[in-house]
């Protein structure tokens, strides 16, 4: 049996983890033994173990939170990649792909995982080159790497999937009306995500007018210690205060309900300015829950032209007139949800990990 090291650098469940979670059932069932290195603490490990795959502990980042010297991280990869003897290392995230890139591991493949579009200086470009192999989660993420010198040779595009026993259409119970103490009849939209000047929340808050008819959730926690960060997140407060907003509009922490409580939801909003492929559009698509968002990287490479309101990225105009549209037309509403739902057949785990599963398969060919 062949061994698979996936390297996380994060212990929360966000984006990148969830999706290697919805994968590791479906590698073991086609023969493979899935290994995955990540932090001591936090909820991927006991995630992971659920799958019944394996975990070790590997801390990137110190007792304080900061990522550890590039250097001291390499150095120590080899020894673990051969205490587990892994006939491949996948990199679960841009970051980790580029602290695995030069590493020698003489017969092992080593690939890598990009699922940000960010600007890469020529080091990290020439670093992710190193690699035997990289997946891409989109064709606007592979496109926009390509375009900073990224090699497109064995570099593939392969979506995430979404598990549709997990996400699927289901009548709403009430519950996060009752626990925000809301009337049944008020309608729920809600901006899903990590607290970031990327995801444009303060689009999304800008644009969104209740008209009595609705409720706005912010959902998600901050994770960057930067000072511009935390001046990011009052921003979003003040915006709320300044437009006598506060009634209308509710702060969140990260839930652990997400698969139930978007089937509590009327629509999600989804302003950010850079997306490889949104995670909580594929679980809102399957849903069957109508999606406002903005065209960036790959969101119409879930919808399509038709099956979500799709905005030009910072269009506060546009955004209150798809939000105002979901609002007042139920129909529409029914019909993107729809529309979205059917979609779901192009990102799911078991299309992810064969894609995946070839993919290493063709590069132990080549090795």
């Amino acid at each position: 049996m062949r061994s698979i090291l996936y390297l996380c650098e994060y212990g929360t469940l966000n984006g990148g983890e969830n999706s290697l979670l919805s994968i590791l059932p479906y590698v073991m069932s086609v023969g493979w033994r899935p290994i995955v290195l990540g932090p001591s603490a936090g909820d991927l490990a006991a995630r992971v173990r659920k799958t019944g795959a394996e975990y070790d502990a590997w801390d990137v980042a110190d007792g304080a939170g900061r990522k550890r010297p590039l250097e001291a991280l390499r150095a120590e990869l080899p020894q673990l990649v051969a205490r587990h003897r892994a006939d491949i290392v996948h990199a679960n995230s841009l970051s980790m792909s580029r602290v695995l890139g030069p590493v020698e591991t003489p017969d092992v493949i080593k690939v890598g995982h990009l699922r940000d579009i960010l600007k890469l200086n020529r080091r990290v470009i020439t670093d992710l080159n190193q690699l035997d192999g990289r997946i891409a989660v989109s064709h606007a993420t592979l496109d926009f790497h390509v375009s900073q010198g990224l090699l497109d040779e064995s570099t593939r595009v392969i979506y995430n999937g979404v598990a549709t026993t997990v996400f699927f259409p289901g009548e709403p119970t009430g519950y996060l009306h009752r626990e925000l103490n809301l009337p049944r009849e008020k309608q729920l939209f809600a901006i899903i995500g990590q607290i970031g000047m990327r995801k444009g929340i303060e689009i999304a808050l800008q644009a969104f007018t209740s008209n009595g008819q609705a409720h706005l959730l912010v959902i998600g926690d901050r994770f960057s210690q930067k000072d511009e960060a935390i001046e990011y997140e009052a921003s979003l407060r003040q915006i709320v205060a300044e437009r006598r907003q506060t009634a209308d509009v509710t702060f969140l922490p990260f839930r652990h309900d997400l698969p139930q409580l978007l089937r509590e939801l009327t629509a999600l909003v989804h302003a950010a300015r850079q997306e490889p492929l949104g995670r909580v559009l594929l679980e809102a698509a399957a849903t069957g829950l109508p999606v406002v968002a903005t065209s960036a990287g790959g969101t119409r490479e879930i919808f399509g032209d038709d099956a979500a309101e799709i905005v030009p990225i910072d269009d506060v105009d546009a955004m209150a007139r798809a939000l105002d549209r979901l609002i007042f037309d139920p129909a529409y509403r029914a019909q993107l949800g729809r529309k979205a739902q059917a979609r779901c057949g192009l990102f799911t785990p078991g299309k992810s990990t064969s894609q995946i599963a070839r993919f290493y398969n063709d590069l132990l060919a080549r090795s």
